[in-house]
C-alpha cells in the first residue's frame, strides 16, 4: 500500500491521464479514441472527476446565492441526494454497455464508465466558478447565471454522446440510435426495479402479518 502511494511513476501516470481530460474536452473525437484505444485515460482519473462533480454538486448547496438555490436544510437527506446523482451514472453505464455489447459495441462496461465520467469534465469546471459567481449577481442578471449552467450540463452531455460513438466505433447515426435506446433502457431498469422492491416489500408485509396472527391466535 505504501509503495503505490510513493511510486512516483504511477503518479505521474495519474496526472497525465487527469491532465488528459482537459484535451478530450476540447478534442472529444480524437481524445476519447484515445482514451481508450491508446490507453490514455485511467480509472483513478475517471474517479477523481467524479468525486469532484459529486463534490461541487454538495458545495453548491451550500455556497450558491439564494436567489439561485433554495435550500430546506431539515428535509435534505444527503445521502439520498448523492444517491440521486450516483443512480442515474449507474443506470447509463449499465444501459448502454448492455444494449452495444449485443449490438458490436466495442466498448467494455469499464470504458464506457470512464469515458462518461471523463465527460463530465465541463460540469465542475464551470460550476465551481459559477457558484462563486452567483453571489456577486442580481436578480437582473440571473438570466446569465441560467444560460452558464445549462451550457455545462449541455457540454458534458454532448461529450458523453461523442465518448459513446468514439469507443464503441459506431457512426453518427447509429451513435444517436443507441443513445436514445440506452435512455429507454434506463427507464425500463427503473421500472423493473420499482416492480422488484414493490414485490419484496409486499412480501416481507405479508410474513409480518402472517406472523402477527399467528401470534395473536396463540
Amino acid at each position: 500500500m505504501l509503495e503505490a502511494l510513493t511510486n512516483k511513476e504511477k503518479w505521474n501516470r495519474y496526472w497525465d491521464s487527469l491532465k488528459f481530460s482537459l484535451y478530450c474536452m476540447t478534442h472529444p473525437i480524437d481524445g476519447y479514441w484515445d482514451l481508450t484505444h491508446e490507453k490514455r485515460g485511467t480509472m483513478a482519473a475517471a474517479n477523481t472527476i467524479l468525486f469532484l462533480s459529486v463534490l461541487i454538486r454538495l458545495l453548491k448547496l451550500r455556497y450558491t446565492s439564494f436567489i439561485f438555490i433554495t435550500v430546506y436544510w431539515e428535509e435534505l437527506n444527503i445521502f439520498l441526494y448523492i444517491a440521486s446523482i450516483l443512480f442515474p451514472l449507474a443506470l447509463w453505464v449499465v444501459g448502454n454497455w448492455a444494449l452495444t455489447t449485443l449490438f458490436d459495441g466495442k466498448g467494455r462496461l469499464g470504458q464506457v464508465y470512464m469515458a462518461t465520467c471523463y465527460a463530465m469534465v465541463p460540469y465542475p469546471l464551470i460550476q465551481f466558478p459559477l457558484m462563486i459567481f452567483s453571489n456577486f449577481v442580481t436578480v437582473d442578471e440571473a438570466e446569465f447565471y441560467g444560460i452558464l449552467s445549462f451550457i455545462s450540463l449541455l457540454y458534458a452531455a454532448l461529450l458523453i454522446v461523442t465518448a459513446m460513438g468514439q469507443i464503441h466505433e459506431y457512426s453518427f447515426g447509429k451513435n444517436i440510435l443507441f443513445t436514445v435506446m440506452s435512455l429507454v433502457a434506463m427507464l425500463i431498469m427503473v421500472f423493473i426495479l420499482m416492480l422488484f422492491f414493490s414485490m419484496i416489500s409486499q412480501g416481507v408485509a405479508y410474513f409480518i402479518s402472517l406472523g402477527k396472527e399467528l401470534l395473536f391466535r396463540m
